[in-house]
């Protein structure tokens, strides 16, 4: 993938990202993540929206882990 197909296909999933309930941005979040890296590779400027975007997802995904651990 050229870094402009990459670049849209991290606006679809941000798009997609923001229709899904709570657990289903969750499952993106790795897909999402693995675009930005590749952009990375290539060299691209990623867009600080997604990096923020990727960065949020990481932190709620962290909470839910630690919201299921027993005290």
């Amino acid at each position: 993938m050229t870094a402009q197909e990459l670049i849209l296909e991290a606006e679809r999933l941000e798009k997609k990202i923001a229709r899904e309930s709570f657990d289903g941005r969750l499952r993106l979040q790795p897909a999402l993540h693995a675009v930005i890296r590749r952009l990375g590779e290539e060299g691209a400027n990623v867009p600080k929206r997604l990096r923020r975007l990727d960065a949020h997802l990481c932190d709620e995904l962290i909470e839910a882990r630690f919201d299921n651990m027993p005290v």
